[in-house]
């Protein structure tokens, strides 16, 4: 968490805001001090629990296999801590699905990790580029993410590999924007990942549940404050964050799940949860603040 990379590129050219990047914001003597103690709490905090997550995976893989009875418990906790130490206050609105299925949502940033983790048990769908990223990459891989390639050579293996998480119980996190936004939009959907609820009968017995993240500036801030998109550095973002004295705000929305039976295709489900989630960012952010994706 001390380190700070910058954003790999991914394999396609990362999105960038019609706007431009937020303005800077520069650091006072008071939001290094905010720094000076949010920082090494929030590391001894995320790192100390992912050595506990670690430790009780040398039980839990040998006994369970691939159900993870205890270790997503941890998660969650170091998650909602997390949000505490650095001062972003968490709103639920909706319940988290108990059903067989996944979960789609949008995404602004890194802090959606703890965002969406903090209120379920949840594993990521991630690129496999995240994977080799300090800090985020350890923390994800630990926690039981998912990593896929976008190559079609890949397609078959990474299918049975859903297949047989959502089968054992899991409720897989898919961002089917494809990457990160500026937080006062909603990208379109991509249809691709939604195949994989289509294989193998599963369509039958799975749900899908659209979340809405939205992130509510600080006063006086740019709207896209909590955003992190393009080439914008994960050091730099992450001091801005903890820095800033009081915070804005994080509401997650989870809206009813869906039967994928009752979709006629991938593309026909990823239009729903799209138009469901771009609604509920429209009933969150203040008005004024939301975006067209085109604009």
């Amino acid at each position: 968490m001390t380190s700070t990379p910058e954003k790999p590129r991914a394999a396609d050219p990362a999105w960038t805001s019609p706007e431009g990047e937020a303005p800077p914001v520069a650091i006072g003597p008071l939001g290094w001090l905010m720094l000076a103690w949010r920082l090494p709490v929030l590391a001894l905090w995320v790192f100390g629990g992912l050595l506990i997550h670690l430790a009780l995976r040398l039980v839990e893989r040998p006994l369970f296999g691939l159900r993870r009875p205890l270790t997503p418990h941890i998660t969650q906790i170091v998650c909602r801590g997390a949000l505490v130490f650095m001062g972003l206050p968490l709103r639920v609105t909706g319940i988290p699905m108990r059903g067989r299925g996944a979960v789609v949502a949008n995404h602004v940033s890194w802090l959606d990790i703890f965002a969406l983790n903090a209120p379920q048990r949840i594993y990521f769908v991630s690129k496999s580029e995240v994977a080799g990223w300090p800090g985020i990459g350890w923390l994800a891989r630990a926690t039981g993410t998912v990593f896929i390639r976008r190559d079609a050579r890949d397609a078959r293996l990474q299918k049975e590999i859903f297949e047989a998480r959502l089968r054992a119980g899991h409720h897989l996190c898919f961002f089917p924007e494809g990457t990160s936004s500026d937080g006062v939009r909603v990208l379109p959907f991509k249809p691709t990942l939604f195949a994989a609820f289509f294989a193998h009968g599963l369509a039958e017995i799975l749900s899908v549940q659209p979340v809405t993240l939205a992130y509510v500036a600080p006063r006086g801030r740019d709207a896209r404050f909590y955003g992190w998109w393009g080439d914008m550095s994960f050091g730099a973002h992450l001091l801005r964050v903890l820095a800033q004295r009081r915070q804005g705000r994080v509401e997650v929305v989870f809206h009813e799940p869906v039967a994928v039976a009752e979709f006629s295709g991938r593309k026909d489900i990823a239009r729903h949860c799209s138009e469901t989630v771009r609604g509920g960012l429209v009933a969150r952010l203040p008005e004024g603040s939301y975006r067209a994706p085109d604009q």
